[in-house]
């Protein structure tokens, strides 16, 4: 398994794959991986050719009173687990938006109620790193836990709605047992 770290460089492999033909998968997370990640690796491994699995703790997802800072992070615990589920290339940007970013992908209706009444800005968040990872990764099929259910709505909304040619399947939810 490789890693990259900057940006430009995920995507310079990415577009070279696609020239070759391979069907590039993609998971998307903040890390602290577990059991529901892990299958989330193992579905999207069996729908492409080439699996990236992404750790970004976005900064855009925490609002005013969310602690960024205490996010739990084990980088060496997560590339063992991305291992030993088959992915081919991590991604672990240290920086994924440019000086001076302030483009915003908006959510609309969507976000509001469940999750979204008592974090009016997380959806917000997610919708503009998937954007913007999509961008970068450019995947043919990413998988997202169906524990999450407004945000998987969100994100199948968001490349409907924007064009964007990724195919947004549903992983089921597996959880650790206690």
């Amino acid at each position: 398994m490789k890693t990259i770290i900057d940006p430009s460089e995920m995507q310079a492999a990415a577009l070279e794959w696609r020239a070759r033909g391979l069907r590039v998968g993609f998971v998307p997370t903040m890390g602290f991986l577990h059991r529901g990640h892990t299958s989330l690796m193992d579905r999207a491994r069996a729908l492409c050719d080439v699996l990236v699995v992404s750790i970004f703790v976005n900064p855009l997802q925490f609002g005013p009173n969310e602690d960024l800072d205490r996010y739990p992070r084990d980088p060496e615990g997560d590339a063992a687990k991305c291992a030993a589920h088959g992915t081919d290339l991590l991604f672990m940007p240290t920086a994924l938006y440019p000086p001076g970013h302030t483009t915003r992908v908006a959510v609309g209706t969507l976000g509001e109620g469940l999750c979204g009444a008592d974090r009016p800005t997380h959806f917000e968040g997610v919708t503009t790193v998937v954007a913007r990872l999509f961008g970068i990764v450019q995947p043919h099929v990413s998988v997202f836990g169906e524990k999450d259910y407004q945000q998987l709505a969100i994100i199948r909304r968001m490349t409907r709605d924007l064009a964007i040619p990724v195919e947004v399947v549903g992983g089921a939810l597996v959880r650790d047992h206690d």
